[in-house]
């Protein structure tokens, strides 16, 4: 997923839906920019040449590396996905999509369509859930993190996803209904068949409480910052402040991303009113655009805490919007990381709407935090190595990270040697076509 403010997902009144956005600066550009897009001004069908020569404009003005575009005549190009391709600055640029409005709104706002798991590959290359929501048919059948995927539809998962087979992957996930076979943490076998149906996600998959030596730490695992989550994020926090928690563990190793406004409202509940007015995040516009250079701070929130310690757990699917909620709290907090490197995301994208019919998110600005930190491209480390230990639950106090995390807290230290990473790619079902591939069906 893609790492935006909402703030600038979209351009008002164009597009009717921008939001927390400093207008008069921009409309008249984006007015010029957008015409050929206008819904509700123009009678025009929007073609795919309008909406790429829109796309166009947008690049050469907004995107971040916009003077290491190539020369290109866009006319050569039949609609905005190629003229993208075209333009990209591929040496850094990971992340710029062109997405269809309807689906991508749909997804940022948790709707959800499919089985809703995932699943990776454990050290006896066993294929083992590795999340799943709690609106997911299977989930409802009593399905779990860390049972073994024997097959599906009579195939061995495993074995279709080493051998990066994607004809038989995806003729098995075709299909509306699924024949799965199970092995439960008992060791027994279990039959049953899943339906493929339209739920909203959770995005907090866990919240909850440990008594721990060092007092009560709050546990919360977040898979990503979309629309929906602030609720889930509000309710969550709201549990903590009632039990008094002084520390936090941060679950974030299946977290791609998604709105900076969510993120920052999760910073706020963390940093319990006591830096309102501190800078969070710095958002930075190319050299030529540096005047729409704008500041992320922290605010007053209706469920503070007082938290003293903070441990993050991360993997390489830990992006974007992550990145930037660990790295904006790093400079008033006590924060450590245990797990995986993170993806690498330091910069973020503006969002276009083009008559309800493309979405465009070229990237233009990059983040750094109140003391400048960023250009992280390679991802942050963790203090403390751990894998993802599929066998076991989030919260489950013997999975790897969480082990570590909770040893840290009550001893300041892990004295458990570390082994080198065992972070294995997660395989997400129905993942949208313009997440950043830290999730991929087929390598």
């Amino acid at each position: 997923m893609g790492f935006s403010p909402r703030r600038s997902v979209f351009i008002i009144p164009i597009y009717a839906m921008r939001r927390n956005i400093i207008v008069s600066a921009l409309l008249l550009l984006f007015i010029t920019f957008a015409f050929s897009c206008e819904k509700k001004e123009s009678p025009v069908k929007v073609t795919d040449e309008m909406a790429r020569d829109t796309l166009y404009d947008i690049m050469e003005y907004w995107y971040y590396w916009h003077d290491n575009m190539p020369a290109i005549n866009k006319k050569n190009y039949s609609n905005p996905y190629t003229l993208l391709e075209a333009l990209r600055y591929d040496k850094l640029d990971r992340w710029s999509f062109v997405a269809d409005y309807e689906k991508f709104m749909a997804d940022m706002a948790g709707e959800f369509y499919g089985h809703g798991f995932s699943m990776g590959i454990d050290e006896e290359d066993n294929a083992r859930i590795a999340m799943i929501y709690s609106g997911s048919p299977l989930y409802i059948q009593g399905v779990r993190r860390g049972w073994i995927v024997s097959s599906i539809n009579g195939h061995d998962i495993a074995t279709v996803i080493k051998n990066g087979d994607a004809y038989t992957y995806n003729l098995i996930f075709s299909a509306p209904t699924s024949a799965f076979v199970f092995k439960k943490p008992d060791g027994t076998l279990w039959e049953t068949t899943s339906t493929k149906s339209k739920f909203t996600i959770n995005t907090v998959l866990e919240y909850d409480t440990l008594k721990l030596k060092s007092g009560t730490a709050g546990h919360l695992v977040l898979e990503s910052f979309k629309s929906s989550t602030s609720a889930e994020l509000e309710e969550a926090f709201d549990f903590f402040r009632d039990n008094s928690v002084s520390d936090l563990i941060i679950d974030l190793r299946y977290n791609s991303g998604g709105y900076l406004d969510v993120a920052l409202e999760m910073s706020n509940y963390i940093a319990g009113n006591n830096l309102n007015s501190e800078i969070f995040s710095l958002l930075r516009y190319s050299d030529k655009r540096s005047r729409h250079n704008y500041s992320y701070c922290f605010g007053e929130t209706s469920v503070p805490l007082d938290v003293s310690n903070i441990v993050f757990i991360t993997s390489r699917a830990t992006a974007s919007a992550s990145e930037a909620l660990i790295n904006g709290l790093k400079p008033f907090f006590n924060i450590v990381s245990v797990g995986d490197t993170t993806y690498g995301k330091p910069m973020g994208m503006d969002g276009w709407a083009c008559a309800e019919k493309y979405i465009f998110y070229p990237v233009t600005f990059k983040v750094v935090n109140a003391q400048g930190q960023g250009e992280y491209f390679g991802g942050l480390p963790p203090e403390i190595i751990g894998g993802d230990d599929l066998k076991h639950d989030f919260n489950d106090r013997e999975e790897e990270c969480l082990k570590y995390a909770i040893e840290y807290l009550e001893n300041g230290t892990v004295t458990a040697k570390s082994e080198e990473s065992r972070y294995r790619p997660v395989y997400m079902f129905n993942r949208p076509e313009w997440s950043d591939n830290m999730f991929t069906t087929i390598p």
